[in-house]
């Protein structure tokens, strides 16, 4: 895979990826060097990137044995909050890190999020790498500058903008995940290719099972999100297109976490998808079969989740909190086409009823 450069970040791949990371550590001449991972990712992954960033040259081996610190944290969105920052914080300034060293995130979009916040905010700012283990990591979370935790059970109430210097992305952490882990991150895929061009809708239908998603359609779900990022890396304007889905599904996400029916991120957003999917066949006139084939492909991966009324009540009471709103009012981006989407739009509570009915249905 060829590797993305731009101004602020670094994507790169596989065996070159390490290289390149050893040469970047090296050049840097780091003292102390953080691994912040979480349990799962320090069982499955860890050994897999030591070994990898060691075998590529005795220097950076040598420094890996006198300067790698570690940190793991629980699993799952619980741990993306004030709580375990602090914890993390603590853990930087006992052990003596400055701003000249490195954090590197190995994990999942939750240890990307967390990590980057962290690096983000100690000492005003420590250089940070990501290392996606997770397919929702790989094409979405690690990527874009994006950091943040959760707060008072609202989906990344606190960050900042501030981009990983590298993004390393070893595609052997794909066969570590379960099937329902892949299928998380898949919902991103879609999404992306509901954005992008009309055609790419149709080539992600192909793909009959998560074990069999190629490595090149992951690859152009990367350079989708980073060809919108680079134009508008704060979202002032068109990047709020990568939000499709997430107004509805964040409010699910951050309504049934810690409850026994609590779901992945990716699960949230495709339930979102549909929503918003069906909302935009009511706002922007969206073809309804396009609306149908939609909902027939996210229902083939994801299993149907019910919502009471009340429930479906205390989510849409959730879109206050929802970081793109305006006057109060929650703003949706919508489909007017395949690959057209419009950002900025208001819809009604009894509309978003309508679509949960939809969803039901």
């Amino acid at each position: 895979m060829n590797p993305i450069k731009k101004n602020k970040f670094s994507i790169i791949f596989n065996h070159d990826g390490y290289v390149e990371l050893a040469e970047y550590i090296e050049n840097n001449n780091f003292k102390k060097i953080l691994i912040l991972t979480d349990d799962n990712s320090k069982e499955n992954c860890l050994d897999i990137f030591i070994s990898s960033l060691s075998a590529t040259n005795n220097q950076v081996s040598n420094l890996i044995d006198s300067s790698l610190f570690y940190y793991s944290v629980k699993p799952g969105e619980n741990s993306k909050n004030i709580e375990t920052s602090i914890e993390v914080w603590k853990f930087l300034i006992d052990k003596g890190f400055k701003r000249s060293d490195l954090i590197i995130n190995l994990g999942g979009g939750m240890i990307t999020d967390l990590g980057g916040f962290v690096a983000s905010t100690f000492m005003r700012g420590v250089k940070f790498v990501n290392v996606p283990t997770t397919l929702l990591g790989m094409v979405d979370a690690s990527i874009g500058g994006k950091t943040g935790i959760d707060h008072r059970e609202i989906k990344n109430i606190i960050g900042v903008f501030e981009f990983a210097k590298i993004i390393l992305i070893d595609y052997r952490f794909l066969n570590t995940l379960t099937k329902r882990q892949k299928t998380a991150g898949y919902a991103e895929m879609i999404k992306h290719s509901l954005i992008c061009e009309k055609s790419e809708f149709d080539m992600i239908k192909k793909v009959d099972s998560v074990d069999e998603i190629p490595h090149e359609m992951i690859y152009k779900s990367i350079t989708t999100k980073i060809s919108i990022v680079d134009i508008d890396p704060h979202e002032s304007s068109i990047r709020k297109f990568l939000n499709y889905g997430h107004t509805l599904g964040h409010a699910i996400e951050s309504y049934l976490l810690g409850s026994n029916t609590e779901l992945l991120h990716g699960e949230a957003i495709a339930i979102g998808i549909v929503l918003e999917s069906y909302l935009s066949y009511l706002k922007t006139g969206f073809d309804f079969e396009q609306v149908n084939d939609i909902k027939r492909y996210i229902n083939k991966h994801f299993s149907s989740v019910k919502f009471s009324d009340s429930d479906i009540y205390e989510i849409i009471n959730l879109l206050k909190y929802d970081k793109k709103n305006s006057d109060d009012k929650a703003m949706f981006v919508l489909l007017k086409d395949l690959g057209e989407p419009l950002f900025n739009q208001v819809v009604t509570a009894k509309e978003i009823v309508d679509a949960f009915k939809f969803y039901k249905d």
